[in-house]
């Protein structure tokens, strides 16, 4: 792994009772330069339209697909990433959420903290997702 990543943990075996199979940590030590994105909608990078309708999995990839695409063109890669914070509009949207995110960052293993709040920037939004990225000196 590129930063130290302190405890690393798989999901699997923190929350038994859900399917999810998501590489995280307690804690990641990066030295670099950081690359902070603002919170990720699912929304198209160039033109600003919606993606995925009222589908929490299909907004999921587009928010993550984003994050990749800005973490790149950062001159960072998916290893880099070192936290995100993750906002839901319903809990019941956390395992679809979860488990899709997990396909982006399997082996990564950031540290991520999961909130659910009343509404978005668009009420069509389920789900919107911050990160931060450091790339190694």
């Amino acid at each position: 792994m590129i930063h130290k990543r302190i405890r690393p943990f798989n999901t699997s075996k923190t929350y038994p009772e859900q399917r999810l199979d998501n590489d995280l940590a307690q804690a990641v030590a990066a030295r670099g330069t950081m690359v902070f994105l603002r919170g990720q909608c699912p929304q198209d990078l160039d033109t600003a339209e919606d993606v995925g309708g009222g589908d929490p999995v299909a907004q999921t990839h587009k928010v993550m697909q984003n994050i990749r695409t800005l973490v790149e063109e950062a001159g960072a890669e998916m290893a880099h990433v070192c936290k995100l914070v993750v906002y839901l509009t319903d809990i019941r949207y956390r395992e679809a959420v979860y488990r899709t995110m997990g396909e982006y960052i399997r082996g990564v293993h950031p540290v991520c903290t999961g909130l659910v709040v009343v509404a978005l920037a668009r009420p069509t939004w389920l789900v919107e997702i911050d990160a931060t990225a450091v790339i190694p000196d």
